[in-house]
């Protein structure tokens, strides 16, 4: 049963910020099992008879490739899959809270058929339901070319929109007290349930 993010959740991943090494990780191992691994698992459970089962992601980097090679993350995120990286998402970090939904990548093909479905008579509907969304508390955020993608006029209606490279809705719960109780799950459901109309346009006009 879900009861919220403990205080501990959130001085867990202020020290890793400052100390982010193995050491440190295995030493607290059971502060992060308890206070940030259980409560979010616990979250995703009560979250998936309406939304689906979340993967809870793994704590370790993926530094093959960075030259940041600190080990761990320092945030633990949950996400509910509906398409290729697209979906629900919800974490915890040293700020606190936050959760959203969205498309936070796409290929060429499908970044094609998204602005394809924006410029046409669809894009009026995601119009309104994302301004619908935003009216809800979540905002608006993404990875944006700074002008119009080629092929597109910059003075087309919709270019903001069309200038999303990703899209994603989210809320920054911070560090209300309310993280640290049951009623948490009810503003991140509420966040979901806002944006899943946004997410269901997404899922068509990605399928490629």
């Amino acid at each position: 049963m879900f009861t919220g993010f403990p205080e501990a959740a959130l001085h867990f991943y202020d020290r890793l910020e400052l100390e982010n090494t193995r050491e440190y990780f295995t030493a607290y191992r059971h502060v992060y099992d308890e206070a940030v691994r259980g409560p979010i698992v616990a979250l995703a459970e009560e979250l998936e008879a309406e939304f689906g089962p979340a993967k809870v992601f793994r704590p370790n980097r993926d530094v093959r490739f960075r030259a940041d090679k600190s080990p761990y993350k320092t945030h633990q995120g949950a996400f509910v899959r509906v398409g290729e990286a697209l979906g629900y998402y919800v974490e915890v970090s040293s700020s606190g809270v936050r959760a959203g939904v969205g498309f936070y990548r796409a290929d060429p093909d499908r970044l094609a058929a998204y602005r394809s479905a924006v410029a046409g008579p669809a894009g009026d509907v995601l119009a309104r339901l994302v301004a619908d969304a935003v009216g809800s508390g979540l905002v608006l955020t993404g990875d944006t070319l700074k002008t119009a993608p080629r092929g597109y006029d910059r003075d087309h209606p919709r270019i903001d929109l069309l200038r999303h490279r990703s899209l994603t809705l989210m809320r920054d719960h911070g560090f209300a007290p309310i993280i640290h109780t049951p009623e948490i799950l009810d503003r991140v459901r509420a966040d979901w349930r806002a944006g899943r109309p946004v997410v269901e346009w997404l899922e068509g006009a990605l399928a490629v």
